[in-house]
């Protein structure tokens, strides 16, 4: 009784499996088979290697797409198809459309990352593409961004000082974004550190609220 049971058991896990796998493979092709509108000021090219090029008011960015996936420009929109269905082909297929998806989004409007600085004399400077952040440690902590991203601070009074980034490359923007974060990630007591704006922080309660 005990072994039919596992059986059971088993064979009700592997359905489970092939569902979720059916259910992911389904996902990847809707995304896949949706065509990228190129709004108006921006234009898409392709050239012989299959490499992606989008140009707009924001910049040029640019990517190589893998040779299995076939790029059709027509009608101000670009459409994918992949030369088969095999798992590896339909998750590249979603990934490329996604990425031309965020690359003509960030030509066209770009991408703004605020991050705020919470903490007693914290404080935030830029010089072109250098930051210079104070933040509790005995030095400056300064860092150089790329000439992709645009940064700016500000200080208003009575408010945290900010970091404000802008680029056209989404995917640039977030790794920056995230290691600058990372020169002081937000300890989980007062929330003091490094912080995105409207970013939910799980907070602990201290030894003396515990005692209480």
């Amino acid at each position: 009784m005990r072994r039919e049971i596992k059986n059971l058991s088993t064979q009700i896990s592997n359905l489970n499996l092939k569902s979720q796998i059916s259910n992911l493979k389904s996902q990847m092709s809707r995304i896949g088979n949706l065509p990228v509108a190129i709004p108006q000021k921006v234009e898409v090219t392709v050239d012989g290697k299959n490499t992606l090029t989008v140009k707009g008011p924001k910049g040029t960015l640019t990517q190589k797409v893998n040779p299995s996936i076939k790029i059709e420009i027509a009608d101000g929109q670009v459409k994918f198809t992949r030369s088969s269905d095999d798992i590896k082909e339909k998750a590249l297929h979603g990934l490329y459309r996604s990425l031309l998806n965020n690359m003509v989004q960030g030509v066209s409007k770009g991408f703004t990352i605020e991050q705020e600085l919470v903490g007693v004399g914290y404080r935030a400077t830029n010089q072109g593409q250098t930051l210079d952040l104070v933040l509790g440690y005995s030095h400056h902590v300064v860092f150089e961004l790329p000439a992709e991203i645009k940064v700016s601070t500000k200080q208003e009074k009575g408010q945290n000082p900010m970091i404000i980034l802008e680029s056209a490359d989404k995917q640039l923007i977030g790794q920056v974004a995230a290691k600058i974060r990372s020169l002081r990630e937000p300890e989980p007591y007062k929330g003091k550190g490094i912080k995105f704006v409207n970013e939910v922080l799980r907070r602990k309660a201290g030894k003396s609220a515990a005692k209480q």
